[in-house]
């Protein structure tokens, strides 16, 4: 039986995990939100009160995180993010997480990784990548939503502003920056429906896989 790996990058609250999630669902396959390794090691680095500026020790943290045991609703927390993303510039913390995520791309029948690198540096070899965007303010304001629904207070022009730095933090990042592989579709979910977004990329893949 052949294997199958789907590659999904973008930026953050681009649609991209949404739509992981349902497209392993439909296809049996295997998924993984990358994100949440970076945020299991930062959570790690919180829980023991270490610091986030030391390389080593933040390694040391990656090398241990179970990707059987990331739990979205605990890692999500606003600050554990904003941890994340100061450890994901770390090169010796991007290539553990990467020799992690690539072990995990290999499970039978196939798998779903999303991300920020995986088309360009973790499964180069995807049979199917897609990079999922939406302009920053339909970002934010998908963000701004979520939290408020979630029956938190929330700051939509913070939001912007924090989406925009974040963008420019992985975009210009000197390891595995975000980008769209040479071979990647580009999905922009700014004017779609979750529905319409996750059936735009089924065409895809099914146009791939037959």
């Amino acid at each position: 039986m052949k294997h199958i790996t789907i590659a999904i990058d973008g930026p953050a609250a681009a649609g991209k995990g949404t739509l992981s999630r349902r497209l392993a669902e439909t296809y049996g396959f295997h998924h993984l939100d990358t994100g949440l390794t970076y945020r299991a090691t930062a959570k790690a680095l919180i829980d023991t009160g270490l610091p986030f500026d030391d390389e080593a020790v933040a390694e040391r943290m990656a090398l241990d995180v179970d990707l059987a045991g990331l739990d979205r609703s605990v890692l999500a927390r606003h600050e554990i993010g904003e941890a994340a993303s100061k450890i994901a510039v770390m090169p010796s913390v991007r290539r553990a997480l990467v020799e992690a995520q690539r072990a995990f791309s290999k499970k039978m029948p196939g798998t779903v990784l999303d991300g920020r690198d995986i088309g360009t540096v973790v499964c180069p070899d995807a049979a199917v990548k897609l990079y999922v965007t939406a302009s920053p303010e339909v970002r934010a304001r998908r963000r701004y939503d979520e939290i408020v629904a979630s029956g938190q207070a929330a700051d939509y022009d913070a939001i912007v502003e924090d989406v925009k730095k974040r963008d420019d933090r992985d975009m210009n990042r000197a390891d595995s920056p975000l980008r769209p592989a040479d071979d990647a579709v580009l999905l922009d979910t700014s004017e779609m429906s979750i529905e319409a977004a996750f059936q735009a990329a089924k065409r895809i893949v099914d146009a791939a896989l037959n």
